[in-house]
């Protein structure tokens, strides 16, 4: 099915939001405006927005501390993310969890927790309850490449090829899990090929090439729904800056650094709609204004939001009775 222009200039616009408001967010970091830290994922935006562009919002997703493209692409208004680095009250979480721990439930973000792979067994859970009740809604599940040699990744995904379930398992393969090199933490070079132990197709794509991204998990999120069980999805990228923001990232050479600056996705996705006559510099201006506009109101509604009374740190431990 071919993408429509609607499609193409709505993907342009959440690519630019993603890597507008995640640096923004690194600035506020380092300006003390909130505290903990910051994971960035600037340079891997494609992976996230072609993953979550067009899912239904009771479709679920299954993240960890660096999806914010995938929370933004979903649908969490931005102001509540802000609230929630900024661990305000009126944050979905009340200010109760680490920075980054997006969540946001009318949208099917499930919460993560910082324990790597811990989302891939809450996405497989969540489809075998789907498939029980009969409802064709689809699972995405996020993890990097370090995660695929986590015993739980491989048990959630064992599961879900034994029962056909509506996921779709997406590897973002940026080359480092925190400071180790892929040479030492997995023994392929493509991670698709893992698959085939699960008994479902894998693929493995241009994680930098946006529409790579999204027709790939648009088919798989299609098949999903059919009944016709997971996909893997290997998205070779590259994380501009370090694990956090805490760390210099000096385990790296800048030669690979600047080889992966010049795939950027963002102007990648630009000059192929400038070029096809999608879009035009007027639009382009348009929608940065636009943009800017809206993460300037969610820093002020986070800034504005009161923090949490100490003493609610013993509410919602235990859910209601009735």
């Amino acid at each position: 099915m071919a993408v429509t222009n609607d499609e193409l200039k709505g993907l342009y616009y959440y690519m630019n939001l993603v890597r507008q408001v995640d640096e923004r967010c690194r600035r506020l970091f380092k300006q003390g405006r909130f505290h903990g830290t910051y994971f960035s994922a600037v340079g891997q935006e494609a992976t996230v927005v072609g993953s979550c562009y067009g899912l239904r919002p009771d479709d679920f997703i299954g993240i960890q501390h660096r999806e914010i493209g995938a929370v933004i692409t979903k649908g969490m208004p931005i102001k509540y993310l802000m609230a929630q680095l900024f661990a305000r009250k009126d944050s979905p979480d009340r200010g109760k969890s680490h920075p980054c721990h997006y969540g946001w439930k009318p949208m099917g973000i499930v919460t993560p927790a910082s324990t790597i792979a811990a989302q891939t067994p809450i996405v497989t859970g969540s489809a075998l309850a789907w498939k029980i009740q009969k409802k064709d809604n689809v699972a995405v599940a996020f993890v990097g490449e370090g995660a695929t040699s986590n015993g739980v990744w491989h048990e959630a995904l064992n599961f879900a090829g034994i029962h056909k379930l509506a996921c779709v398992f997406v590897v973002q393969d940026n080359l480092w899990a925190e400071s180790v090199p892929k040479s030492l933490g997995v023994p392929v070079d493509n991670l698709s090929e893992r698959a085939k132990a699960y008994g479902f197709p894998g693929v493995t794509i241009d994680g930098n090439d946006l529409m790579a991204t999204y027709e790939t998990t648009r088919e798989a999120v299609k098949k999903a729904r059919r009944g016709e069980g997971p996909t893997l999805i290997e998205m070779k990228t590259y994380r501009w800056y370090g694990h956090s923001e805490i760390d210099p990232a000096n385990y790296r050479t800048q030669e690979e650094l600047e080889s992966w600056k010049r795939r950027d996705p963002v102007p990648r996705f630009e000059r192929l709609l400038l070029e096809r006559g999608v879009i035009d510099e007027a639009h382009k201006q348009h929608t940065l204004q636009r943009i800017e506009r809206e993460i300037e109101e969610a820093i002020d509604f986070a800034e504005k939001s009161p923090h949490p009374d100490p003493k609610e740190v013993l509410e919602d431990v235990y859910a209601p009775l009735s």
